[in-house]
């Protein structure tokens, strides 16, 4: 099951806006000190490439997307409920058809 909702947080209520607003996303800080996002890249047919400075995992909450990890040939899709993991210094792209709801995890 997704993630619902987050106790406690505070959050950047400054939303944090890419590619032409094809992706939005607002930071926050769990009560124990955690760093996280929660955003949305809409469709329709979206593809998209995102850098990383940390490790991350990226959790789909609403829709889908295919993922590409970089130095990878292979798509892979995910949906609600489900997750991939990338790499610090690293990229993904996301090909997103419709939405993809998620909260990136920040290693």
């Amino acid at each position: 099951m997704p993630t619902a909702t987050f106790d406690n947080v505070t959050l950047t209520t400054k939303a944090n806006v890419y590619f032409d607003g094809k992706a939005v996303s607002h930071s926050f800080t769990t009560a124990d000190g955690v760093s996280k996002s929660a955003g949305v890249v809409l469709g329709p047919n979206t593809e998209l490439t995102f850098g990383t400075n940390a490790a991350e995992i990226m959790e789909c909450v609403a829709g889908s997307c295919e993922y590409k990890l970089k130095d990878s040939d292979a798509w892979v899709k995910v949906g609600e409920g489900e997750s991939f993991n990338i790499d610090a210094n690293s990229s993904f792209d996301v090909k997103v058809a419709d939405q993809f709801h998620y909260v990136c995890h920040y290693a």
